[in-house]
């Protein structure tokens, strides 16, 4: 498996992957492909170098980390992971938890203390996922449930 950045000419294939991996999760994800187009236009402005993708012959898993974000409920800026997701064939391979460490690893190489995300309230095989990794619930607001990491 080769993990690299991310790049402009990724979008069609990062279209194709979140709308196979958001399948059965429709209710966290953007559903049109404009939407889904703004959103790794959004992500890739955000922090390029904290944005990669995983490739076996083909795309099969991404990870955005953003290490510039303001976290207001923790009042610091903290590495934010705003996006993983995994091809559903591919889960289960050690895939999803090697883009987290990758993603924890460049939040610590830009001096943060904190890795964060969001994540469904009723997605409990990801917050279990997390947990496992060492992340913990701090929050729930709404359909999203906060989780962080303290590296």
């Amino acid at each position: 498996m080769d993990v690299r950045n991310v790049r402009v000419n990724d979008i069609d294939d990062f279209v194709r992957l979140y709308s196979e991996a958001y399948r059965g999760l429709e209710e966290y994800a953007y559903r049109r492909e404009r939407d889904i187009k703004r959103y790794f236009k959004w992500l890739l402005s955000r922090d390029p170098d904290g944005f990669y993708l995983a490739e076996i012959n083909k795309p099969v898993g991404v990870i955005a980390c953003d290490a510039n974000w303001f976290s207001w409920l923790e009042n610091e800026i903290v590495g934010e992971i705003h996006e993983l997701f995994v091809h559903p064939n591919y889960r289960m391979k050690g895939i999803g938890s090697m883009l987290v460490k990758k993603a924890v690893k460049y939040v610590e190489s830009r001096n943060r203390e904190t890795a964060g995300l969001w994540v469904g309230v009723k997605n409990y095989g990801a917050k279990e996922f997390y947990r496992r990794l060492g992340f913990r619930e701090t929050a729930t607001l709404g359909k999203w449930t906060r989780m962080i990491k303290r590296i």
